[in-house]
């Protein structure tokens, strides 16, 4: 995720390092090379300039700590413009209607109905809220299936009706269905139009006065750059929209929609898709994406995931089971599946400070764990909880059973002994407290300072 432009700024600081002070010479040379990051970021021009004047002004009129290098100094002041610049803090949904209603709008192809599964699923799982999806568009070629398709793999219903066109009537339909079964948000999906079509920018509008929503989201795709942009602001101009969801933006390397849309359009980014599975939303946290920028990782991110897989008495169980040396296989698969369920294990690893530069040029699949996971599934359940038993024939078998070979399950028993009496080392309180730790690290995690 922007790996392009972060690439760039962190050469574009280089030229302060070494420097005793700031002057306007070394940070009109430093500006000069940011906005040519911003650029070819495709960052849109006006704002690539307001934003390097700026931080020039502010560089140029600071105090400098004897404690903090010119260089450091330009990299905390670059931090807090470009979490402004992206909208400074997160914004929330608003959802205050009795049912909440969320219009989806944007282009064919930006990943609204997707997009739409993805927040019915955040909403049910993490708000624990009885959402419904509504199947509003009634152009494209197996929409209706597509949308029913998603809400099966979230488990949240979609009301559809195959023969009416009038989305004005399905809508309202949807709500009063919605009303009678208890559902508390009803998310209307809707066809992908552009602006310069005047009958379907029509239709939008009028569904959006008939069913008066709480959020109307506006759904981009990320990589599109300036086009997402403008785009935007077309569609704004039109429908004011409340936010916008910038999809794929685990493909994006540049960065240009995410830094720009947000002071072109005046309407806060809310969302963001990181990825194909239904899990991966993320609130936009403009902070914890100048982090990440800048290559400063993103823990606070990290941590919250994990935590929403933590299981505070499976880890209890865990840990006794640690302690009695009894940690088995099948608790390793567990773990596994937790981790897989918390993302990309690329953008996973990028979230740690100084991973991400490390791992730019290494190709981290998602179908890491397979292997792992197959020689495991092999194994009888005897041989999942007891280890010991694993003799050489024992793992021939697992091996031509797992399709895998005698080194590679050799190699796993290997390294899941050792884990094992690592963890059982670091049991005890020293465990515990660092789950505690962990649990309370989203409140604590320590941040930039105020200079």
């Amino acid at each position: 995720m922007f790996e392009n432009l972060s690439e760039r700024l962190e050469r574009s600081f280089k030229i302060l390092k070494g420097e005793g002070k700031i002057t306007e010479i070394n940070v009109a040379e430093t500006l000069k090379d940011v906005r040519r990051a911003l650029l070819d970021a495709d960052v849109n021009y006006k704002v690539a300039k307001n934003f390097t004047d700026t931080v020039k002004t502010k560089a140029l009129g600071m105090n400098v700590l004897t404690a903090v290098k010119p260089g450091q100094l330009m990299v905390k002041i670059v931090h807090d413009e470009l979490a402004k610049l992206m909208g400074g803090e997160a914004t929330e949904l608003h959802l205050s209607g009795k049912p909440s209603i969320i219009l989806m709008s944007g282009l064919q192809g930006s990943g609204k109905t997707t997009f739409s599964g993805k927040l019915a699923n955040m909403l049910k799982t993490k708000q624990h809220k009885n959402p419904m999806l509504v199947a509003c568009d009634v152009y494209r070629p197996a929409a209706i299936e597509q949308l029913k398709v998603v809400g099966a793999q979230v488990g949240v219903p979609v009301y559809a009706e195959d023969e009416n066109k009038n989305v004005n009537e399905i809508a309202l339909h949807a709500i009063q269905e919605a009303k009678a079964k208890g559902h508390d948000v009803v998310i209307v999906d809707t066809a992908g139009r552009l602006a310069v079509d005047e009958s379907m920018m029509r239709e939008i509008a009028s569904l959006k006065d008939a069913i008066h929503p709480d959020e109307t989201l506006f759904v981009v795709d990320s990589m599109t750059g300036q086009d997402a942009v403008n785009t935007a602001k077309e569609f704004n101009d039109r429908l004011d929209f409340d936010g916008v969801v910038l999809t794929k933006l685990d493909g994006d390397t540049r960065g240009g929609a995410a830094l720009s849309i947000r002071t072109v359009v005046t309407k806060p980014i809310k969302f963001i898709g990181t990825g194909e599975k239904m899990e991966a939303i993320d609130v936009f946290h403009p902070e914890r994406m100048a982090d990440r920028i800048l290559g400063m990782g993103d823990v606070v991110s990290l941590v919250e995931r994990a935590q929403e897989q933590f299981d505070e008495e499976e880890a209890k169980r865990l840990q006794k089971k640690i302690q009695k040396n009894k940690f088995d296989f099948d608790d390793f698969l567990k773990q596994i599946e937790q981790i897989k369920k918390m993302g990309n294990l690329k953008e996973l690893a990028s979230m740690i400070p100084g991973v991400g530069k490390a791992i730019k040029d290494v190709d981290i699949d998602d179908n890491a764990f397979n292997g792992i996971e197959a020689i495991i599934r092999s194994m009888t359940p005897q041989e999942r909880t007891h280890p010991e038993v694993l003799n050489q024939s024992r793992k021939m078998r697992i091996a031509k059973g797992s399709g895998t070979s005698i080194q590679e399950v050799n190699r796993l028993v290997k390294q899941f002994d050792q884990t094992r009496k690592m963890m059982k080392m670091v049991t005890g309180n020293q465990a515990m407290s660092m789950m505690a730790r962990m649990k309370d690290m989203k409140g604590a995690m320590p941040r930039m300072p105020k200079l």
